[in-house]
């Protein structure tokens, strides 16, 4: 059985695989966490990677060593896609992670895969299997903070699930459509321009805020909360069998 953990700028999710199956899903506020909730007790974990955005996370890579075979992921490990990002040494896990699964979904495709968290990140791989790059843009509540933080009267707002409205008839309603609907049209306007170079793309979106997106977004998409975690399992497999 596999360990994934993927540590992100505000939570690290873990998940168990019996191969490629998705066995269990868990979610945890720190690190110390995940080691006192028994899942080496409990499992039968014989392997373990460990994606991480964060730094400062070396004892607990230690501590993992200590319970089984842990391998840290970075963007020097070979994986089952070929990185042509011309600055491999600064690509996050995540955006690598996202690149393989979307690949994995799609393979011999045009992929663009869409991971929507505290920064909305696009991983491109085209139908040679090669991982060119995307952009990244400010995520949802980064963009809230943003307007709070760089300026004296606004007020910090927080994502609301049921505005829909265009026009904002107040200063909160202005900042939730300038910011919900604005990330709306950014990500539909980034989709259309893929699809105008490459029609026969395919578009995958995941991430914490991929529910909000989902629900929105008037392009066909493929959503999967997951995605990462796969990716990093079919990274974590590659290596094992090399």
């Amino acid at each position: 059985m596999n360990l994934i953990i993927d540590i992100g700028n505000t939570r690290i999710k873990a998940a168990l695989f019996e191969n490629a199956e998705l066995k269990h899903f868990f979610v945890f506020e720190s690190t110390n966490a995940l080691i006192e909730a028994g899942l080496f007790e409990t499992y039968p974990i014989k392997h373990c990677i460990v994606a991480t955005v964060v730094d400062s996370v070396e004892y607990f890579i230690d501590q993992l060593k200590e319970k089984t075979q842990t391998q840290v992921f970075t963007s020097q490990m070979p994986v089952p896609i070929i990185n042509l990002y011309l600055s491999a040494n600064t690509l996050g896990s995540d955006r690598l992670a996202a690149a393989v699964a979307g690949a994995s979904l799609f393979p011999g495709k045009n992929v663009v895969v869409i991971d929507a968290g505290t920064c909305v990140k696009y991983n491109f791989v085209n139908s040679n299997n090669e991982f060119i790059g995307g952009a990244i843009s400010p995520g949802l509540k980064m963009r809230f903070k943003a307007l709070n933080t760089f300026t004296s009267k606004l007020p910090l707002l927080d994502v609301n699930e049921k505005f829909d409205s265009l026009i904002g008839t107040t200063t909160a309603e202005s900042i939730l459509s300038g910011v919900e609907m604005g990330i709306i049209a950014e990500v539909e306007g980034l989709i259309d321009s893929y699809k105008e170079l490459f029609p026969d793309i395919n578009v995958v979106l995941t991430g914490g805020d991929a529910n909000f997106f989902e629900k929105r977004l008037k392009r066909r998409i493929f959503a999967d909360s997951f995605l990462i975690l796969k990716g990093l399992n079919c990274i974590l497999d590659h290596n094992l069998k090399k």
